[in-house]
């Protein structure tokens, strides 16, 4: 991959979790500056899915983040000190009341995305989503194209050492 793809790919929206947090849940919310390529910290989930969503017509910079511009030194450094998940821009903000929840696999090989109802429930699927809204006539705002399971790229070089010998792909049967 060259230079110019990488820092194309690291300057989409990012979470990031800290090694050995319980649950191996996001921990930090962050966005890379399109200007100066430097890390920002996102103080909420809601404020970090609002900026995602609206990535891609509106690009991040430092200076909307209040009194920070790109002469400020970086709030996080891309490095091994935590394992960094970067998420695919463009995803929908998660509806009112629902909270998107995404867990990093024991094996670091991937994450998976929940989503949590207003009332507690843990939704796995579009069609449990579904089941849910047509159940609770409460939450019918809740569009269903609004409820996206595509879950961030772990990358690979900030996982703990002895992790990824314990990530080899599997091959499907018939395969050379």
């Amino acid at each position: 991959m060259d230079d110019q793809s990488q820092t194309e790919k690291l300057a989409k929206p990012i979470l990031k979790k800290k090694a050995g947090t319980p649950g191996r849940s996001i921990d930090v919310f962050a966005v890379q500056c399109e200007k100066c390529l430097k890390w920002r910290q996102i103080g909420t989930q809601d404020e970090y899915e609002e900026i995602r969503s609206r990535i891609q017509e509106d690009p991040y910079v430092c200076e909307k983040k209040e009194g920070i511009s790109c002469e400020d030194a970086g709030d996080l450094n891309y490095d091994s000190s935590r394992t960094w998940v970067i998420d695919k821009p463009g995803l929908p903000k998660t509806p009112r009341g629902f909270k998107r929840s995404l867990i990093l696999r024991k094996d670091y090989s991937k994450m998976d995305a929940y989503y949590i109802t207003p009332t507690g429930k843990k939704l796995k699927s579009r069609n449990e989503i579904a089941a849910f809204i047509d159940a609770n006539q409460d939450y019918k705002y809740a569009l269903l194209g609004d409820f996206n399971f595509t879950v961030p790229k772990v990358m690979e070089e900030t996982v703990p050492n002895g992790i990824i010998s314990d990530r080899t792909p599997k091959t499907s049967k018939g395969s050379n």
